[in-house]
């Protein structure tokens, strides 16, 4: 009897074991999805649509990190450092993800080494707006006012490198002006001082300004892109308003640490596609950017490498390396802010 006690407690512990070893189907947990922005900006706006609906398809809550500053940077590098196991997602753009890697001299990550690419989300162009107090219409009468008042004139950006920022620098040099450039730390904070007239005007992703335009308290001129958004179908490209070869959008994608499992990497994006193809989201990213459904991730993947061989001119300096992209474009730019200025994006420990 005392040796069937044994066994029997033996079979017990074999029993729990073996339920503890054998992997638990994904996910298990609750998802981290990391932002390099904080709270009311583009980025925000898209992940929380993102969050709720994949949450519940995969039953499990996706919570939102915000971790601003260092133009995305910190963020992107707390994603990097993460465990490869499928819990941590980042939310990155072409700034962050592409751009970045350009714009400074040394990176905590490497986007093609240390990210495996998920699923492009959305891209959605910018928004030329401008405090109504600004005696403007046009982009052809605020041009006309920055000539007349030239450094007088100020604009906002979600930071220095970002691309509000480059909007606004590319502008200066096509439309031959002079503005003053006050970074903020993410667009919503420097959606909030525009609103209030700390800032004359900015270049801002449209799902951040939208509300603001259609309550009045926002005057919106042009869309950065090459055509018009249907979600402001009235407001003219800045390319229509006057200002030729002008052009600058924005897209999402989600990544994950680069030695993520496989077939984790195709659960996700099985997960973000299916919530993208449902009416509400899709009406939901409408008025805030364009969706963008990719079945496979390796489509993202050659999306990045593009981007990050296109935004990555042949000089040195973050100064000269903005300066030498608008070259690019003809242009001869000069940015004081950060002529001969190298950044090292401070290292993030959790």
């Amino acid at each position: 009897m005392h040796l069937l006690g044994v066994v029997v407690s033996m079979l017990a512990i074999i029993s729990e074991y073996s339920s503890a070893a054998s992997p638990q189907p994904f996910p298990a947990r609750p998802v981290r999805f990391i932002l390099g922005y904080p709270p009311g900006g583009s980025s925000d706006a898209v992940a929380r649509v993102l969050a709720s609906s994949v949450g519940a398809r995969m039953r499990q809550n996706v919570v939102i990190d915000n971790r601003p500053g260092a133009g995305g940077n910190i963020a992107a590098e707390i994603a990097a450092r993460s465990a490869p196991d499928g819990y941590t997602w980042f939310l990155g753009n072409n700034g962050i993800l592409a751009t970045n890697q350009a714009l400074y001299e040394r990176l905590p990550f490497d986007t093609l080494k240390d990210f495996a690419p998920v699923v492009l989300v959305a891209s959605q162009p910018s928004v030329l707006v401008v405090h109504p107090a600004l005696p403007v219409n046009s982009v052809r009468d605020l041009i006309a006012l920055a000539k007349s008042k030239p450094g007088q004139l100020n604009y906002a950006s979600s930071g220095t490198g970002t691309a509000g920022h480059l909007a606004g620098e590319l502008f200066k040099g096509l439309a031959h002006v002079t503005f003053v450039h006050i970074p903020y730390r993410g667009g919503g904070p420097a959606v909030i001082d525009l609103v209030s007239g700390q800032v004359q005007f900015m270049f801002a992703t449209a799902s951040s300004v939208i509300p603001q335009v259609r309550s009045g308290r926002l005057r919106a001129l042009a869309v950065t892109s090459a055509h018009r958004s249907r979600t402001l179908p009235d407001l003219p490209t800045v390319e229509e308003a006057g200002v030729p070869r002008f052009e600058a959008t924005t897209w999402h994608g989600v990544v994950v640490p680069a030695a993520t499992a496989p077939a984790i990497v195709k659960t996700i994006n099985a997960a973000i596609n299916s919530a993208l193809s449902a009416d509400d989201v899709k009406e939901r990213l409408r008025r805030r950017a364009k969706a963008h459904a990719r079945s496979l991730e390796e489509e993202v993947r050659e999306i990045l490498r593009s981007a990050a061989q296109d935004e990555n001119p042949p000089a040195h300096g973050l100064g000269s390396r903005i300066a030498a992209r608008f070259r690019g474009r003809g242009l001869d730019v000069d940015i004081p802010e950060l002529r001969g200025f190298s950044i090292e994006p401070p290292s993030f420990d959790e």
